[in-house]
């Protein structure tokens, strides 16, 4: 009955799709039912003439764009402005306009020559790109926005790309791309993220990651223990947003000086959130909860030149391919690795993303030019950047930032987040805050909310809502009034006490039906490892989006009821101590020691 991981994880993919549709359209229905009135037609037919211009072709546009600019006549001119506010609107404020021919994608990323090959798009001379350029900056100037050039190259092909991004109303807006980052103890993890936040470099004994340290003894151990949050905003014009700390040496003034969140989110037009996960094996629990909690949108994995690929970064990029979220990986310390050394880390890794479990392509990111193709396609054509760094030096550093700064933001992401569904929020984190009251965390998993709306929070031990009224919310700690699907905001709760709250519940629509509280569930799994047998009662601690908690194995459908390593099979689990807000279509992860599955809910009980 064993199956590979490979023909499961697509099994496991199909089944979310199947059931994460069947539920929208469901929630659809019921909505259409409570607002029959006649403005709802006018808005489908809306929705259907901008995707028949999706469909008509970026480069269609861009090419039209490109040739009534050059056109020089009035007219053109406006209605090329008119086309350019069109595609910056309909990409959530920026887009990556390419002006020149561009080389073959496949060569690109494989890193070969590609003079002999057949280019895409139409060839411009270098009078006409530098035209081109100074055109399209004028123009969406006028629409409002910023134009930065993100490379050029003077060849036979000259060709250039540009970054159009419209600044945002309110920080409520502002696109977010959430990333997680892993790796093994020691690979440098925190150095990275503290030379990419801060801007300044490090001295290669521990100077950049203090400021991102939360506990004294993190501090004097140098091991990240906690779920770490940090920023980086990007400004319109594409800049980092960092503070003015490069030149200090002294400790004390880099953590002092940070900037606070709110500067970053009130200057910058986009956000990329670093979830810093703790690399130690002793926190595996803590690093899976912010991996199946904060929905990141692509996994960084950090691994050290001089070590390789060990430990638990192979852990770490099994769970990131388990959840199917992209991952990027980090090669840092190339400034001190022996040249053999380095190429021998690049091979491991390289075999280890195009073995059957991955089966990435990986892509060596050497020019600004694949950096920026990359971090457009990466997600959906299965590519594995790979970026090497020095964080002393700061070789490869730039790639990264502009990789960072391209990446489609997560709110964008419409397979995993609905706005026209009813309110699903589930909460990640829970404090008392003085004067304020219970504030919760988390991300709106579906719908939009305001606040003094009216809600239920649950489900509780005995699986019923209670209900509550949102007081106020920030985003990024910078207050706001809205909140969207994909984004991640936090509530402050009115009459709720802390130790009524707990991480995985969820905060729905007040009606008076509301959803039922799950007690026991039916899952297909795969187990990944065990040493010796699973039977009937067996225990084990399951991750399931915010849900985490001990479930037990009530029934199997195996014929002797045990399953081995890499068995398959339909079990039956039951919540030990509360029931909680699952659906069908949801992964799940179950682990207890060594012991690890991997599943998807099937049916609830």
């Amino acid at each position: 009955m064993t199956t590979s991981l490979r023909t499961f994880q697509t099994e496991i993919d199909e089944i979310h799709t199947r059931e994460t549709t069947k539920q929208r359209a469901q929630a659809a229905a019921e909505k259409e039912k409570e607002n029959k009135d006649p403005h709802s037609k006018g808005k489908e037919l809306k929705v259907e003439s901008q995707d028949g211009d999706a469909q008509r072709g970026l480069t269609e546009i861009e090419e039209e764009i490109q040739m009534l600019l050059l056109s020089g006549a009035a007219a053109d001119h406006d209605h090329a402005r008119d086309l350019i506010a069109a595609l910056i609107t309909r990409h959530r404020g920026e887009y990556v306009f390419r002006i020149g021919s561009q080389p073959p994608r496949a060569k690109l990323h494989s890193g070969e020559d590609f003079n002999d090959e057949v280019w895409t798009g139409i060839s411009r001379t270098e009078q006409e790109v530098d035209t081109l350029r100074q055109e399209i900056t004028a123009t969406v100037e006028e629409v409002g926005g910023k134009t930065s050039v993100l490379f050029e190259i003077h060849d036979n092909h000259p060709r250039t790309t540009l970054l159009l991004r419209l600044p945002p109303l309110n920080v409520s807006l502002t696109p977010e791309v959430r990333c997680a980052v892993v790796g093994n103890v020691d690979s440098g993890k925190s150095t990275t993220l503290g030379v990419l936040t801060r801007g300044a470099l490090d001295d290669g004994r521990g100077r950049a990651r203090v400021g991102l340290f939360r506990h004294k003894h993190e501090i004097e151990t140098g091991r990240t223990s906690s779920v770490g949050m940090e920023i980086l905003g990007f400004g319109p014009s594409g800049a980092p947003i960092l503070p003015d700390t490069k030149h200090s040496i002294d400790p004390d003034v880099i953590r002092r000086e940070k900037l606070g969140w709110e500067e970053i989110s009130v200057q910058a037009a986009k956000i990329v959130s670093f979830i810093d996960l703790a690399g130690h094996e002793r926190y595996l629990k803590t690093t899976l909860y912010g991996l199946t909690s904060g929905a990141p949108s692509c996994v960084l994995l950090v691994v050290g030149a001089n070590a390789g690929l060990i430990g638990m970064s192979k852990e770490h990029l099994a769970i990131a391919l388990a959840l199917s979220v992209p991952v990027v990986v980090c090669i840092t310390k190339i400034d001190m690795t022996p040249p053999n050394k380095l190429e021998e880390t690049l091979k491991q890794v390289t075999k280890i993303l195009k073995s059957p479990g991955c089966r990435k392509t990986p892509v060596f990111v050497k020019s600004m030019e694949i950096a920026v193709e990359t971090s457009q396609s990466f997600a959906k054509d299965r590519l594995c950047p790979i970026f090497q760094v020095s964080n002393v030096t700061g070789e490869g550093l730039d790639f990264v930032r502009t990789f960072l700064n391209l990446l489609p933001s997560s709110e964008a992401d419409n397979e995993k987040f609905t706005a026209d569904q009813p309110l699903e929020y589930s909460v990640t984190e829970v404090w008392s805050v003085p004067y304020v009251g219970t504030v919760v965390n988390g991300i709106v998993n579906g719908g939009s909310v305001k606040t003094g709306e009216p809600v239920l929070l649950g489900p509780d031990s005995n699986g019923h809502y209670q209900s509550t009224v949102i007081k106020s919310m920030q985003r990024k700690r910078a207050t706001v009034t809205t909140a969207e699907a994909g984004q991640c905001v936090s509530f402050a709760l009115k009459r709720v006490r802390r130790a009524a709250v707990r991480k995985g519940m969820v905060i729905v629509n007040k009606s008076d039906t509301p959803p039922r509280a799950i007690r026991r569930f039916e899952g297909q799994v795969l187990i990944l490892y065990h040493n010796t047998t699973l039977q009937i009662n067996y225990q084990a601690m399951l991750h399931c989006g915010a849900v985490r908690q001990t479930v037990r194995i009530v029934d199997m459908d195996h014929p002797q009821g045990l399953l081995r390593t890499g068995d398959r099979a339909t079990v039956t689990f039951e919540f030990i101590s509360h029931p909680e807000f699952i659906k069908e279509g949801m992964k799940l992860l179950f682990r207890e020691g060594k012991t690890k599955g991997l599943g998807v809910i099937t049916q609830l009980l």
